[in-house]
């Protein structure tokens, strides 16, 4: 991709420029992000930048959406699970995989900025979390829940999928069984949860997960 050929090619270029940028901030994450480095890798510079997404704000915003884009089309092939225990081990097998464990580590990035109220922060993930729990929430239906026990459900494998991802060590054996064990207990949970008659109960409209108020 050239400076000249995304200069010419309209919308389509806006796509090619956000996936650039997507895969240079999923490498580098979004904490100290500048525009200069990021041009410059993408061989172009910071001024165009500008013009294409209108501000850094905007870009980081877009690059967010691109990366969850990427994150829920892998799990919206996935096959149904047997069952909703099934369901929450092959749901966090999907979140590590390498298609989607780049992508879920800038979603928790993001959330955590969010906390602090900051933009785009703040606007962008409640967005990018209600499309992911959509997402989810079709797994789980597709895996034999009903709707409303599925939105239910769902809200607490977002959060503790969050949780797990702080807590996942880099290179830590011990720990990584640990979080094994976690996603087993999570996934025993989530079945009797669903067995139950709170479980089958009619579900609120879903709102934002727990974890980002």
């Amino acid at each position: 991709m050239s400076p000249d050929q995304v200069e010419t090619d309209g919308r389509g270029s806006r796509r090619e420029w956000a996936d650039a940028a997507t895969d240079y901030v999923l490498e580098r994450g979004l904490i100290g992000l500048t525009l200069r480095p990021l041009a410059a890798a993408l061989g172009t510079s910071d001024r165009m930048l500008i013009y294409r997404f209108g501000s850094k704000d905007s870009l980081v915003a877009e690059v967010l959406r691109t990366s969850n884009a990427r994150a829920t089309e892998y799990l919206s092939h996935l096959p149904p699970s047997e069952g909703p225990k099934a369901a929450v081990r092959d749901l966090w097998a999907a979140v590590s995989h390498p298609a989607v464990d780049g992508c879920h580590r800038l979603y928790v990035e993001a959330a955590a900025l969010r906390l602090f109220g900051q933009e785009p922060y703040a606007s962008i993930v409640r967005e990018t979390n209600n499309e992911w729990r959509s997402t989810v929430v079709d797994h789980l239906t597709r895996s034999g829940l009903d709707a409303p026990a599925a939105r239910r459900i769902s809200t607490l494998i977002d959060a503790a999928f969050v949780g797990l991802r702080l807590d996942l060590p880099l290179g830590d054996s011990n720990g990584t069984h640990d979080v094994d064990t976690a996603v087993a207990d999570l996934a025993t949970a989530v079945s009797l949860l669903a067995e139950s008659p709170v479980g089958r109960q009619a579900a609120q409209p879903p709102g934002p997960a727990s974890c980002w108020p």
